[in-house]
């Protein structure tokens, strides 16, 4: 015997039945896809090239495609917005929620800020995508960001309109130049509650920037292959995290500071941030010494006259009350473990940006709009 609650709850959130809807492309104009490796001609969202990817190690060419820093911005007048979502498979995670893995978030600007407004939640039983829309309480001009999944691959991604609906640009970021982020699975996005809540995203909505997201569970460890791709990236500023990553100390210390150096050989004038991870303690001598390779990096870095690195000491990413309450599952970050490490690397790269000389108006928001 069918469940009617249930019944009614998959045919009114899993299944688009609005009469008068237009589905549109959101790989052609007037839409604009951020934070992916060229979304309008690849074949399927992704991060890297393919041959970057096959060529640093098998762990990140399982993950390359997953689409984590992926947004896509327009406008519209339209009463709702729904999605479509082409999916080869569904990530299910015993560290994060089906909607951070699979599902989409909806953001809109509101005085100038981008305030989210509901999440695209994918059904428990799905396998290859699904349908969902998002209802306002009335028809006006509205710009749209919505956030792919963080941890899910997309092949295809169309966006439901009303037919008679307007359907133009969205709004460009402050400071267009991305900001580009390496590291852990921490970095991808583990385990915010859904896709707008890793700490990238909250960064980008705090100083209006744009970014990249380059976190590879388990796969970042600063290999060759990955720096020199990153080197040549145009960016405003870089944030280096793969200290979790590092299989050892020992590792950490042979591939650290090589890892800074191929860099800014690339990114001449680039701000780079450098933590340490993020962690509530450092009883653990192996934290303390992990923290001591990554300090020595940043010093020797000084030491020979660059003065656009930063150290963020991990244990400062939680702040000083209640830092156990930001830890998900001993390692990865919860929603407040993502939200105060945004507000500390924010005020850096202020500070970066500022030192810097950066044209752009730069003013941290005191206010973060999840």
């Amino acid at each position: 015997m069918k469940n009617p609650v249930n019944e009614y709850y998959f045919k009114r959130y899993f299944v688009v039945r609005e009469p008068d809807i237009r589905f549109y492309d959101v790989r052609e104009t007037p839409f604009s896809i951020y934070g992916l490796y060229r979304p309008e001609t690849e074949p399927v969202f992704k991060r890297l090239p393919d041959q970057v990817a096959k060529n640093v190690s098998e762990t990140v060419e399982q993950l390359y495609a997953n689409t984590s820093g992926g947004r896509v911005r327009f406008s519209t007048d339209s009463r709702y917005v729904a999605i479509r979502a082409e999916m080869p498979y569904i990530a299910n995670r015993s560290i994060m929620s089906l909607l951070c893995s699979a599902g989409f978030d909806i953001y809109i600007q509101e005085g100038g800020k981008e305030v989210y407004w509901s999440s695209y939640r994918p059904p428990v039983d799905m396998t290859d995508g699904y349908e969902n829309i998002v209802y306002f309480p009335d028809r006006r001009h509205r710009e749209i960001t919505l956030y792919f999944p963080l941890y899910n691959e997309v092949n295809q991604l169309f966006v439901g309109l009303e037919k008679d609906a307007s359907v133009g640009k969205g709004a460009e970021y402050r400071i267009s130049s991305p900001v580009i982020y390496y590291g852990s699975s921490i970095t991808q996005g583990a385990s915010a509650s859904r896709p707008g809540m890793c700490y990238e995203a909250i960064i980008s909505r705090k100083l209006n920037c744009d970014f990249r997201n380059f976190g590879f569970a388990a796969g970042a460890k600063g290999e060759r292959a990955i720096a020199e791709y990153l080197a040549s990236l145009p960016c405003s500023a870089f944030v280096c995290d793969y200290d979790y990553n590092a299989p050892s100390p020992e590792h950490l210390e042979q591939t650290h500071q090589e890892f800074y150096r191929i860099l800014r050989s690339g990114l001449k004038e680039v701000p780079i941030l450098i933590l340490s991870r993020p962690v509530t303690g450092y009883d653990n001598p192996e934290n303390r010494r992990r923290r001591d390779i990554i300090y020595h990096t940043c010093h020797n870095a000084w030491e020979n006259g660059d003065d656009r690195v930063y150290f963020i000491d991990g244990y400062s990413l939680f702040g000083a009350d209640g830092m156990e309450d930001c830890i998900a599952d001993g390692i990865h970050p919860n929603d407040l473990g993502f939200y105060r490490m945004a507000g500390t690397i924010a005020k850096v790269l202020e500070k970066a940006w500022n030192q810097a000389g950066f044209q752009q108006n730069i003013s941290l928001d005191p206010n973060v709009y999840l």
